[in-house]
């Protein structure tokens, strides 16, 4: 059975899934998962166009293509990942050991 738009009134065929990463402050829009999720959204080509963020959210569009088959589960994780990993702030360069001192430069010989 082919999954509806979960938008209410919507009896729409379901294109792409919406996921909200909340720690990252993002909506992502992708293609239909491969089975409904609590925490995610399907919906139609017409809502997923329209998708609006709340107020200082971003959101991610990845380009939903009909002829191709829904990604895996690995797809998905591996989308997520990347997603948090963007919204994770540079590290801090590494501090001198002995502030004064100048740094050593390992050189490997062949």
């Amino acid at each position: 059975m082919k999954r509806q738009c979960a938008r209410a009134g919507c009896a729409s065929p379901a294109v792409a899934t919406l996921t909200y990463v909340h720690a990252d402050s993002t909506a992502v829009v992708g293609p239909l998962a491969t089975y409904a999720e609590p925490h995610s959204y399907d919906l139609c080509a017409h809502h997923a166009g329209r998708l609006t963020a709340p107020r200082g959210w971003d959101i991610v569009r990845l380009q939903v293509d009909l002829t191709e088959p829904a990604p895996s589960e690995d797809d998905l994780l591996a989308l997520a990942d990347a997603v948090r990993a963007a919204g994770r702030p540079e590290p801090e360069p590494e501090q001198d050991v002995l502030p004064g001192l100048p740094r050593l430069q390992v050189v490997r010989s062949h």
